[in-house]
């Protein structure tokens, strides 16, 4: 029998009480929970001058001492500190098992400190590609992470198949780069563009790398996994399964999420940075950002099997009508295509709109070593469709929270740049926060961290502008300026050396230099002038290179400046580049 009795009840701040309790008889091994009418509690005890803080091995019970016969067993004090669960709208008795641990890909749980709740440093919504990659990056760093993500099981896309040799690079930086094992990754070392039954070959510039650098191409969920275990394995990160509803606001700081478990209880989670990572979907951008999404085209997806690629490890893209089509490696038997449809509508799967679509319009345009296995990818009917979004970097700087990934950030696919940009800003990321060990100063944080914003520009921005463009001039056009700057790019690039060896750098991430892009960009209009004019410059020959310069400044010059010309060409001249950590750090 165990006599309690409570010799002092303070208060010590909001959601803390201090209880000192005298044991006067009975076993001395911890109390394992303690709960009021008023409100569920997590306790920590600490037996004065019984108890270790940290015993070596917290499952092993201690043996109570014997009394002496001559005497009665000595009473005790313990000193119980009870934390309220603030807005917890579930019952104190039931309390989530994951709270405790770390919920795995595979679904399961397991402790993640041994027992108790703990403060957490970062809350992460999304585990995504960004999102696993930034609870690993920071929980190596000693972060406290809570990762929490809508849906657990391995994903199942038609995009973020293809990462650069640049965001490999980053993959490498960040100690990631075994996720790309034991999933069948296919290693990628160029492009090849098709136009008109003409071809070239457009090789990375991988010379000055180590033999392992390339690009990688591989199914999206299966990296995404490889991803999540890998963050999951690090003790003090926590993932877990739920949907985040709403950011928890008070006197405009973000201070966590409201989010409900796949079993439908609502939960409340509480860190002094919330980074948002949710995707493309993101339903959480609005608070942070001014999102100005655009949807210029659809990909229709189907997988093609028991086929070679005309070059080996390489992307294949095809300039065709109405706009490129892309194949490429996913799996040591497997091939993507990406068939691109312009605008926001595509034609029917279910009525056999889209298979007539296929075999009609595009087969047609499909190299003839991939025509008998496209057909037959087309008969299976596995049809996938996506909507390709592009939106600029817009954030309204929130203290307490921060966008990543393509809930902040966003480009045409083609290029295949999505994954290193993201990859890229969580280097840029963790090299700020690493100097930090508080995080609890809300506004001096979120005025440190503008200088997120603008070292990634260089990146970014390069990437983000190289896929708007290349989208808009790969794609077909009535217009005979806008045909003749296509077929200028084509021959540009055909040209090899540094005309072919430079716009390649800036789309593999290798070369993220924005002056760069837009010399190669105009050197190709140039170009294309050029080929008009010789031999001979006739009037109407004149008037569509006039027109030819006009039309490469109308696609380029918008996309600068949705990314922000000063921060994407003068960044050192950005006040916020020049920011330090805060002084005071305890």
């Amino acid at each position: 029998m165990i006599n309690l009795g409570i010799l002092f009840d303070i208060k010590l701040c909001r959601g803390v009480q201090l209880c000192i309790v005298r044991v006067s008889k009975g076993s001395e091994r911890p109390i394992k929970n303690v709960q009021t009418k008023s409100f569920s509690s997590s306790v920590e005890q600490l037996k004065l001058g019984k108890l270790p803080r940290r015993p070596a091995k917290p499952n092993r019970e201690e043996k109570p001492r014997e009394p002496t016969p001559s005497s009665p067993p000595p009473p005790y004090l313990s000193v119980v500190v009870i934390s309220e669960r603030k807005n917890r709208n579930v019952p104190s008795e039931a309390p989530s098992q994951c709270m405790k641990s770390i919920t795995t890909a595979t679904g399961e749980c397991r402790s993640a400190t041994g027992g108790g709740d703990v403060d957490v440093d970062v809350i992460i919504v999304g585990a995504g590609v960004a999102g696993s990659a930034l609870a690993h990056t920071l929980g190596k760093d000693g972060r406290r992470v809570h990762v929490i993500e809508r849906d657990l099981t391995e994903p199942d896309r038609i995009v973020g198949e293809l990462l650069q040799p640049g965001g490999y690079l980053k993959l490498i930086e960040l100690g990631m780069e075994d996720c790309v094992q034991e999933i069948d990754a296919q290693q990628v070392f160029g492009y090849a563009l098709f136009k008109d039954g003409k071809n070239t070959r457009l090789s990375y510039p991988l010379e000055k790398f180590h033999s392992d650098v390339s690009g990688r191409s591989f199914h999206n969920g299966r990296f995404i996994q490889r991803m999540r275990e890998k963050a999951a394995s690090l003790p003090n990160v926590r993932m877990e399964q739920g949907t985040v509803t709403s950011l928890l606001e008070e006197n405009g700081t973000i201070k966590g999420v409201h989010y409900k478990t796949k079993d439908g209880q609502e939960f409340a989670a509480y860190a002094p940075l919330t980074i948002v990572c949710d995707g493309c979907f993101s339903n959480l951008r609005r608070s942070l950002c001014n999102p100005k999404v655009d949807v210029p085209s659809c990909f229709v997806g189907l997988i093609l099997e028991n086929c070679e690629l005309p070059y080996a490890n390489h992307g294949h893209v095809i300039l065709g009508d109405p706009s490129p089509i892309l194949f490429y490696p996913i799996s040591s038997t497997e091939i993507r295509c990406l068939v691109d449809v312009p605008g926001q509508k595509v034609p029917s799967i279910s009525n056999g709109e889209m298979a007539k679509y296929l075999k009609t319009v595009v087969a047609p345009q499909v190299p003839p070593e991939l025509y008998d296995a496209f057909i037959a990818a087309v008969n299976k009917g596995n049809l996938r469709t996506m909507p390709n979004r592009s939106m600029p970097a817009a954030p309204y700087p929130t203290p307490g929270a921060l966008l990543m990934g393509d809930a902040f950030n966003m480009r045409h696919p083609l290029t295949g740049g999505g994954m290193t940009v993201a990859l890229s800003d969580i280097v840029v990321l963790r090299n700020l926060l690493r100097p930090l060990r508080d995080l609890h100063d809300a506004s001096t944080l979120c005025k440190y961290l503008e200088s997120f914003y603008t070292l990634r520009k260089p990146v970014a921005s390069t990437i983000n502008t190289l896929a708007g463009a290349l989208y808009k001039v790969f794609s077909a056009s009535p217009d005979q300026a806008r045909s003749e700057m296509r077929q200028a790019c084509f021959d540009y690039l055909s040209l090899g050396g540094v005309f072919s060896e430079g716009p390649i750098s800036l789309l593999s991430g290798l070369n993220p230099r924005p002056l760069s892009l837009v010399l190669h960009f105009f050197a190709v209009a140039i170009y294309g002038v050029g080929r008009l004019l010789i031999p001979f410059p006739s009037p109407n020959r004149v008037w569509i290179g006039a027109r030819l310069i006009s039309g490469a400044s109308a696609i380029i010059f918008p996309i600068i400046k949705a990314e922000g010309v000063r921060q994407m060409f003068f960044p050192a001249t950005v006040p916020a580049y020049y920011r330090t950590p805060p002084s005071k750090q305890e």
